[in-house]
């Protein structure tokens, strides 16, 4: 049975320290070590340090690690996501800029938004224990490399993550497993993945690739009666 712990007006200013996840209302799921509440902003830390702020309201509650574990790697090309996870369709006005900034860079829409999702909830304040910042959780030297000057820029951050996801597509163009090492060397960088030619065996780089398939599916899913396959969605240019 799945146990959910409301947000109460007593935990405010309180600090939980076991393995959870964040349920937001828009029914993504985001993990923490912990997470600390004081009144209107929700600090979720991470296992090496870092930290998000989210807005309280955001929250509809947390779940402990143990009912909530993310998925096997063999759900990686799955069978859809489980039923609380939602399409990753953010804000409308993010979700406006995913889509500007997808037919831009000539990548999936449903792409940008999933990666957007798993990354940071469509939080733009994100900010990573390695300094990743904003809604794609650029790294500093790789916005700079995309000529992103404000990754908390919602409209630089997207086109920056955008155009970087183009650049890793393109790196992999021919390979049978294209999509799955663009987002594996999104995650670990492009040295990593070519050399485990694929996914490396780092946990957090499992969880987003599977995070993000399983989205890019229920994304495609929803998106027109005649989806395409999540395989083959970074291939569009």
């Amino acid at each position: 049975m799945r146990v959910l712990w409301l947000i109460a007006p007593a935990m405010l200013g309180s600090t939980l320290w076991a393995g959870e996840y964040a349920v937001l209302k828009n029914g993504f799921r985001l993990r923490a070590e912990r997470h600390s509440t004081d009144g209107e902003q929700t600090t979720l830390y991470d296992r090496d340090g870092g930290y998000s702020v989210i807005p309280t309201a955001f929250i509809s509650g947390f779940e402990g690690e143990e009912e909530a574990a993310p998925p096997a790697l063999a759900q990686l090309s799955g069978k859809g996501p489980p039923a609380e996870e939602k399409p990753a369709g953010g804000p409308t006005g993010l979700q406006a800029l995913a889509e500007g900034a997808a037919q831009e860079h000539g990548v999936h829409a449903g792409l940008v938004s999933s990666v957007i999702a798993a990354e940071s909830a469509f939080n733009p304040a994100a900010v990573s224990s390695k300094g990743a910042r904003g809604l794609m959780q650029l790294m500093p030297s790789t916005a700079r490399e995309l000529g992103v000057s404000n990754a908390f820029d919602p409209a630089q951050n997207i086109n920056g993550g955008a155009a970087y996801l183009r650049k890793l597509l393109d790196r992999y163009a021919g390979s049978h497993n294209q999509l799955e090492r663009a987002l594996a060397a999104y995650n670990a960088g492009p040295v990593k993945a070519d050399q485990y030619g694929g996914l490396p065996p780092y946990q957090e780089t499992v969880d987003f690739v599977s995070r993000v398939s399983r989205l890019l599916a229920r994304w495609s899913d929803g998106a027109s009666a005649s989806a395409t396959p999540a395989a083959s969605l970074g291939r569009v240019k």
